[in-house]
């Protein structure tokens, strides 16, 4: 790996939030308007610095206490394939380990076609669960 890049354990910046997402797609499934206070209430943060230039990120959501949600698992399509993803990974995996109590529940949403990367890390489908969602759109949950 590039010796240039860095891990910085912190919450991007709305600037970087957006750079981040607009860079694999994600434009028409985030609203920016209310990205800087969700980001703002985020339990844990991780930028990949390339040059000091952000390429990847992730970060933890949740109580801090029974539930731990893993969201914005992102790396620049430009730098895929050089194990960012495994470095955002394996620190949002210590940062969990480290803080969250006996019995807590961690979750996370993998695109379809990701899954097998995230069963690297202890994730799994388990039996008599399934994982849903809805989104809010014009005001109703869909």
């Amino acid at each position: 790996m590039n010796t240039a890049i860095t891990v910085v354990r912190r919450i991007p910046t709305l600037a970087e939030y957006k750079q981040l997402c607009q860079g694999v797609g994600w434009n028409d499934y985030m609203n920016f308007d209310v990205a800087e206070e969700s980001l703002s209430r985020s339990l844990f943060g991780v930028v990949i610095e390339d040059q000091g230039q952000p390429i990847g990120m992730g970060r933890v959501v949740g109580d801090g206490h029974i539930y731990f949600y893993i969201q914005d698992i992102v790396v620049l399509p430009s730098h895929q394939n050089r194990g960012i993803g495994r470095l955002i990974m394996e620190t949002i995996k210590q940062y969990v380990e480290d803080h969250a109590p006996e019995k807590a529940f961690v979750g996370l949403f993998a695109a379809q076609g990701k899954e097998s990367f995230y069963t690297k890390y202890g994730f799994q489908n388990h039996e008599g669960m399934t994982g849903m969602f809805g989104v809010i759109h014009k005001g109703q949950l869909s």
